[in-house]
């Protein structure tokens, strides 16, 4: 499997390298071969050369089998036109990576403040409420008067259809459950088709059972008694903050694996973002990055029908489990272990 890492800003390269040593543990393990390209992007890169994405990366992105992103300081990157381009924007748009498969579950060791739950939301990628992915120039958001601001958003039948078949597709995979979450109450023209859309797509996945929920409602279902859901599809920005909110319900965000798919490529990425302040400290969770990383060799194994990568997968995720139960966690989970030693027990459990 050919492999570009992209290690990013802050803590990304401390959690990239753990990530990195692990998937060596599985190589050793389930007889894997990886071929990694390691390069700049955020800050180094635009130290280096100007940009925070260099204009060939993309070229060598797409010859890969999968890439994996680092945190990246979205927040400082401002104007396109010095170079300050949103890395995790820039490929999700370029190659149309439309479903972030953001799976959230609690672990043997942890505190379950809202009881046991193991769901994933599926959340519409590339359209919706974000003002920098929705026009093929410029952002859809506009200062029209100093004091009024249009936001427009974006839903397409195309994109609705295929975060429906890849939600439904999930979830025959599983329990067979799927919620569908939307505002279609007052959004009724745009959220109104991606609900129809969402529960024509269903009729064709036999024995899945469908439910909706007003997104507003969802947030206090999901708090309630998050063991009811399976499977959540959404749209973009309600999907950003439910996916969120799930994983910290679970432990902790840095426990959200994120894998942003498309048709061709796959790109696995933290949930979180970079985390200056502790940056170089040994402090931060790489669990989330490992998680994503399990997720894009399930993802390649699966689409290549190669099952060693989808057992790798597996094993990556209930080795982490593993660790947690047995008390080896980082801070923010209530133990002690640094980032290096989480991640070098998690590799030794992996190697067996």
């Amino acid at each position: 499997m050919k492999l570009v890492v992209l290690p990013g800003d802050g803590i990304g390269p401390e959690i990239t390298a753990v990530t990195m040593a692990v998937l060596d543990a599985a190589a050793s393990r389930h007889g894997l071969a990886f071929e990694i390209e390691q390069h700049d992007v955020g800050h180094a890169s635009l130290a280096r050369h100007g940009t925070t994405v260099r204009p060939d990366l993309l070229e060598q992105v797409r010859r890969a089998d999968g890439f994996i992103l680092g945190p990246t300081a979205t927040f400082d990157f401002k104007d396109e036109a010095k170079g300050q381009i949103n890395p995790s924007k820039f490929f999700r748009k370029s190659l149309d990576l439309f479903a972030n498969v953001r799976p959230a579950r609690t672990y043997k060791g942890l505190k379950a403040p809202v009881g046991d739950f193991d769901l994933i939301v599926v959340r519409e990628n590339t359209e919706g409420f974000y003002a920098d992915r929705n026009l093929e120039q410029g952002g859809s958001e506009m200062l029209v008067t100093r004091d009024v601001v249009i936001s427009l958003r974006r839903i397409t039948r195309l994109c609705c259809e295929r975060i429906a078949h890849a939600a439904c597709a999930l979830a025959a995979r599983r329990r067979k459950r799927l919620t569908v979450v939307h505002k279609a109450n007052v959004l009724k023209i745009a959220d109104g088709m991606f609900l129809e859309i969402c529960r024509e797509a269903a009729t064709h996945y036999p024995g899945l059972a469908v439910d909706e929920i007003l997104v507003d409602a969802m947030m206090a279902h999901v708090v309630r008694n998050p063991a009811r859901f399976d499977v959540i599809v959404t749209t973009n920005m309600f999907g950003d903050i439910l996916s969120d909110l799930t994983a910290e319900l679970s432990g902790s965000l840095g426990l959200g694996g994120s894998l942003n798919a498309g048709l061709a490529h796959a790109m696995a990425q933290a949930a979180h973002g970079s985390a200056p302040d502790i940056a170089g400290r040994d402090i931060a969770n790489p669990a989330s990055l490992i998680l994503s990383a399990a997720q894009l060799l399930e993802w390649h194994g699966a689409r290549r029908d190669q099952p060693r990568f989808v057992e790798a997968a597996r094993g990556i995720d209930a080795a982490l489990a593993a660790a947690i139960a047995a008390g080896h966690a980082t801070r923010d989970l209530g133990g002690n272990l640094g980032t290096a030693a989480f991640g070098q027990r998690v590799a030794e459990i992996v190697r067996g």
